[in-house]
Order: structure tokens, then sequence, then C-alpha cells
């Protein structure tokens, strides 16, 4: 699937109803262009006057993850989820612990080792997430 597709069709497509909110959480997701926690896509809908409250975020949210239209990863020694609008790209980020900036890496370092997996072990990868976790130049400094 395509994300130049209108959220309506996406929706459709994947066996959902078009709603107000559904159409503006995946607006908000694909506008920002990079992973959102629950709260910050409720306060950015909440700051457009967009009547919600943070459960029906959660809810939708979870949807749109189990339809492959948003993914979902964790922030490790954390308990908050990160939202991004899946544009079917594969990527990989950098992540400071201090202030929680996200930087994408550019590139895979794993796609020859999980050759050599799917070799030693006969298991059938479909894919994986990779997410470096230390301090931003900004946050080293201090």
């Amino acid at each position: 699937m395509s994300k130049t597709l209108p959220y309506e069709e996406m929706l459709i497509h994947e066996g959902l109803k078009n709603t107000k909110h559904r159409n503006s959480i995946l607006h908000e997701i694909e506008q920002k262009g990079k992973p959102l926690t629950a709260d910050q896509v409720y306060l950015a809908l909440v700051s457009q006057n967009i009547s919600i409250n943070l459960s029906s975020v959660y809810r939708i949210l979870n949807t749109l993850v189990e339809k492959g239209l948003i993914v979902k990863t964790s922030m490790a020694g954390e308990n908050k989820s990160l939202f991004e609008f899946n544009n079917f790209e594969h990527k990989h980020y950098l992540v400071c612990m201090n202030c929680k900036k996200i930087v994408p890496v550019e590139g895979c370092p794993l796609a020859e080792y999980e050759n050599k997996l799917k070799e030693e072990t006969g298991f059938n990868i479909v894919g994986h997430n990779l997410e470096i976790f230390g301090y931003c130049p900004n946050c080293s400094k201090l």
C-alpha cells in the first residue's frame, strides 16, 4: 500500500470505518515525520481544537498498528511506546536517553546478519527493529 492514498482509502482498504479521529491521527503522525508518543498525538490534536480523549487516541493507535498503517516501537527503560506512520520504508534510530531526541540512521547494518542467521537457523526472518540508545552531542556535554 502506498502512502499517497488518501487516509479515507487507506482505512477502507484495511476494513476500517473512515472517521474524523482516525484521519486526524494519521495526518498528525505523517506530518510530524518522526515517532510520537500517544500523549504527543493527543496534545497535538487538542491544540487543533479536535475533541478527543486520551483513551480514544490509544485505542485508535492500537487499531492502526494492528492494520499496519502505523508502526509501534518501545523506548528502552521507559513505559512508553512511539508511533510512526508506516511508509513501508526500513528505518533505524538513535535515541537520546536524556532529551529523547530521535535521529534516523541511514542504511541498514543488519541485512547481511539476517541472511547469516537465516542460513544458520533456517528461520524465515521477515523483519527487525534497531534502536540504539545513548546521549546526543548536546546531552553528552552536560
